[in-house]
């Protein structure tokens, strides 16, 4: 592997640092080459090439927003023994504890930079001289995202929807109950699934949804600070609803109060956000349930149980 690396990285200089690191699914590992250091992560599976190429595709979304500090990505590589690595930036990273304020506050310019782009852009065409499509600003009006992602090594169905209640209901919901059933058969599920489809709509009465760019898996493990401020790394980005993101950055810890004031300042919860917490945290049990078997299931089941009440 560390030839493969040397060749693609054009580099002679490749010593192993000692800081190493990785989660479930991936390993990780630092090295000094002669730009600097980067940080390698490393991953054996079949999967591995769509897994990064997502994982590339999400952080180079967030840096172009120019909002909140993400790894910078390098390059993808495919290994000659299967699987690939992942080459990004090294930052000297540490548990968030001084900047969780400052989190917040990125947090929200990251799920406001398209809504202002968009505003931006309307702006401009209203302007005498400055037609429709001169502009250089992007944007984008739907749900989903330009490549597949993965949240843990599971690919999430990123096909642009104009609706975000169908892309949810659907390309998330949906598409993880087909695997429980196809793993599981699980009957309460897909009875308890049946009635909750029917029932989402009424979740977004009278809510505006504005597509933003999310990181998609902000769990506590995926955040951390380096001497300038917050870094959030490991993204399964799309385009969503920005209320997505703090679905599972409620279910392990993390995030103090601090965080989701300086978040709530900027975008505040409207009507009916407890419910649809609950509805999004039930992504990330049944994905849970789908990556690490059936210790998820009861909080799935109760999930739909209680969105059903």
């Amino acid at each position: 592997m560390e030839a493969k690396l040397k060749r693609e990285l054009g580099t002679v200089m490749l010593k192993p640092t000692g800081h190493t690191g990785g989660g479930c699914i991936s390993e990780g590992q630092s090295y000094d080459i002669d730009t600097g250091r980067v940080f390698v992560k490393i991953n054996r599976q079949g999967e591995a090439r769509l897994m990064f190429n997502g994982e590339m595709a999400s952080l180079e979304a967030i840096l172009k927003t120019d909002t909140v500090k993400v790894p910078k990505p390098v390059k993808v590589i495919d290994l000659d023994t299967g699987g690939a690595v992942f080459v990004m930036e090294h930052l000297d990273m540490r548990g968030l504890t001084k900047y969780s304020k400052q989190l917040g506050e990125q947090l929200a310019d990251l799920h406001l930079h398209n809504k202002r782009q968009l505003e931006k852009l309307n702006k401009e065409q209203q302007t005498v001289g400055k037609g429709a499509g001169q502009s250089e600003v992007a944007v984008v009006e739907k749900f989903g995202f330009n490549v597949a992602t993965c949240c843990g090594y599971l690919a999430q169905e990123n096909e642009w929807q104009n609706d975000w209640v169908t892309f949810y209901s659907q390309q998330r919901l949906q598409h993880h109950l087909n695997i429980v059933e196809r793993s599981y058969g699980d009957r309460e599920a897909r009875e308890l699934w049946a009635k909750l489809q029917l029932k989402i709509p009424e979740f977004f009465t009278d809510v505006e949804i504005v597509p933003a760019l999310l990181h998609g898996d902000l769990w506590g493990g995926n955040v951390a600070e380096c001497t300038e401020g917050p870094v959030i790394f490991d993204p399964a980005s799309f385009y969503g609803h920005s209320e997505y993101e703090l679905g599972i950055a409620g279910m392990f810890g993390g995030f103090n109060s601090s965080f989701y004031s300086a978040y709530h300042d900027k975008i505040p919860k409207a009507p009916g956000f407890a419910k649809r917490n609950q509805l999004y945290q039930l992504f990330h049990y049944l994905n849970h349930w789908n990556h690490f078997g059936g210790g998820y299931r009861s909080s799935s089941i109760s999930i739909m149980k209680n969105l059903l009440k």
